[in-house]
C-alpha cells in the first residue's frame, strides 16, 4: 500500500540500497521541510523496518505528542549534550533491537546551517554501527539511503566522504540547504 501510495504523488524508491539499511545510523539529509518527515515515514514503512527518528522535545507537547510518538519519534533535549544524554538514549535501543535504524538530521533544523552536529558519528562510531545516508532528491523525486560507510579513526575523511555523497542531492527548499563547510 505505501509503496503504492509513494508512486501516486510522484515519488519512487532508489532500489540501490545498502543491505546495512537494516542496522545503522540514518542520516536524513538535505532537510528543510516539515515534508521531509512526511516522504522519509512512507520510505520506512515500504523498506519494513524497525525505526525511531530523533526530533526536537519540544514536538512532544500535546497535540504534536499524539502523532509524532506513535510515528516514532524519539525526544532530544537540544541543550544536553553528550554520551550521557541523548546519545547514550539513542545506544539503548540498538543494544535491545537486532534490526533498527535510527534517523538523524545532523543539519538540527530546517534552516540553514554551516555546520552539522556530530552526535551521529559518535553514536555510530562508539556502537560499531555503519552510517547509512538517507535522502529525498526533490529534483529527480527520489528517496533513497547510500553508503554504507563505516566510521574510523579519521573522522575528517568520512565526514568528506557524506559531503560528497550530499553535494548532489537537491532539497525542497535550496537556500536552506549547506553541506558541513569543514569538510568541502
Amino acid at each position: 500500500m505505501y509503496k503504492f501510495l509513494f508512486k501516486i504523488i510522484g515519488w519512487r524508491i532508489d532500489e540501490n540500497i545498502p543491505k546495512e539499511y537494516k542496522r545503522c545510523v540514518l542520516i536524513g539529509a538535505p532537510h528543510t521541510s516539515n515534508w521531509d518527515l512526511f516522504y522519509v515515514l512512507f520510505l520506512f514503512k515500504i523498506l519494513k523496518v524497525p525505526y525511531k527518528f530523533t526530533i526536537k522535545k519540544e514536538w512532544f507537547r500535546f497535540p504534536f505528542n499524539l502523532i509524532i510518538k506513535p510515528l516514532g519519534g524519539l525526544p532530544i533535549d537540544t541543550k544536553n549534550r553528550g554520551k550521557s544524554g541523548n546519545i547514550q538514549k539513542m545506544a539503548d535501543l540498538f543494544k535491545n533491537n537486532d534490526d533498527f535504524a535510527m534517523g538523524i538530521t545532523p543539519e538540527a533544523t530546517r534552516s540553514l546551517r554551516e555546520k552539522w552536529k556530530s552526535g551521529f558519528y559518535h553514536l555510530a562510531k562508539y556502537n560499531d554501527l555503519p552510517i547509512c545516508l538517507g535522502y529525498l532528491d526533490y529534483k529527480t523525486k527520489t528517496a533513497g539511503i547510500g553508503g554504507p560507510i563505516y566510521p574510523s579513526e579519521n573522522k575528517e575523511k568520512d565526514m568528506r566522504k557524506i559531503m560528497d555523497f550530499y553535494k548532489t542531492k537537491t532539497p525542497k527548499n535550496p537556500k536552506q540547504f549547506s553541506l558541513d563547510k569543514r569538510y568541502i
